[in-house]
């Protein structure tokens, strides 16, 4: 398995912030990619890194991990809500 490839951002990256953003470069299998393409094309609200926190935010919940600020980010993102505390 590839490792992932990540680059942190100390200007962005404030653990004091609740919004904390790290960028990170991946791979994707093509089918994929086009898949995502399509569904940005056919649904211009949405955009591949809405996307992408949606899908990794949804797997982490699927397999348990508890946190309120995740649940926060899937359903704002599944959903084009904003919380804001």
């Amino acid at each position: 398995m590839q490792e992932l490839n990540y680059e942190e951002n100390s200007k962005v990256l404030n653990h004091n912030d609740k919004d904390e953003v790290i960028s990170f470069k991946c791979e994707l299998q093509e089918n994929l990619q086009k898949a995502m393409k399509e569904f940005v094309e056919e649904h211009p609200n949405w955009d591949q890194y809405r996307i992408l926190q949606a899908a990794i935010a949804g797997f982490l919940m699927q397999k348990g991990f508890q946190n309120r600020d995740l649940t926060r980010l899937y359903i704002g993102n599944m959903f084009s809500m904003n919380f804001e505390d």
